[in-house]
């Protein structure tokens, strides 16, 4: 187990959607965790089983998935610093299957460091139930994408939503982002064709709106996308400004160099 090797981002993601003081913060120091990488399309966890720990995003991403004879449903899309199996700290059992979108590097974090440090700190047990809440949030929201917009404004609000994600932990600055998906992928999260899914990417790029080239997507025109899909961020429960410095100037120093050289061992 390494301590604390994960702290920084998932501290920017808690930091996020709530504020916390710096000895809130600074229990995330010693977070035992094991770190490791997986290609893309591995699965986590699976249908049924009931984990004793939870999956953070270092790098790369997850997506929560269905899988019938016919079909693979994409039901929501995580990136760094989110922990989208956080439920099971509240109950084990795993009723979709965890799988890693592309390349990833995944802490195992145990339940056991959930409950000690939120009987230590009122205001990090929130932040976890705060985190709970807004992935529920993101799926009502999801719901209704599928239900009531064009496959146009679904994808335009699928990467308005991983743009404004990876942002609020101080990634994807200049709106350029590795990608998710491979067209079927993209498809899949979609509810669309990979045909229409080609098709609509085509579009897209033709209105100067993105460039996808190879595994990176460039928002050319942010406004245009915004309003292509109706975004509206506020499901997201983000703070708003720059969060990264908001967490970055709460902490201590020397909480601040942990994070630094623990982020510098990632890249």
């Amino acid at each position: 187990m390494q301590a604390g090797f994960a702290f920084s981002k998932f501290a920017d993601r808690l930091v996020s959607i709530v504020e916390l003081t710096p000895g809130d913060l600074d229990l995330l120091t010693n977070m035992p965790s094991s770190i490791r990488y997986y290609g893309p399309c591995h699965h986590i966890l699976q249908k049924g089983d009931r984990p004793d720990h939870c999956s953070l995003v270092l790098q790369g991403y997850l997506c929560w998935q269905h899988v019938n004879s016919s079909h693979r449903h994409i039901t929501s899309i995580h990136v760094t610093g989110d922990v989208p199996d956080l439920h099971t700290f509240f109950d084990p059992r795993v009723d979709f299957d965890l799988v890693t979108l592309s390349p990833a590097v995944i802490a195992s974090i145990p339940h056991s460091f959930f409950r000690e440090i939120s009987a230590l700190s009122p205001s990090m047990a929130r932040a976890f139930l705060l985190l709970f809440l807004t992935e529920a949030a993101a799926l009502r929201n999801w719901t209704v994408t599928l239900g009531s917009r064009d496959a146009l404004a679904r994808v335009a609000h699928l990467l308005c939503e991983v743009v404004e994600r990876l942002r609020a932990v101080g990634l994807a600055r200049d709106f350029r982002i590795p990608s998710p998906f491979t067209q079927s992928g993209l498809a899949d999260a979609c509810g669309i064709s990979p045909v229409h899914a080609n098709r609509v990417i085509r579009e897209l790029s033709r209105s100067n709106i993105l460039q996808w080239q190879a595994r990176t997507i460039t928002i050319n025109n942010w406004n245009e996308l915004v309003r292509l899909a109706e975004f509206a961020p506020d499901y997201l429960r983000l703070r708003g400004g720059d969060v990264t410095e908001l967490y970055r100037n709460s902490l201590p120093k020397s909480a601040i160099g942990r994070c630094a050289s623990k982020d510098a061992a990632l890249h």
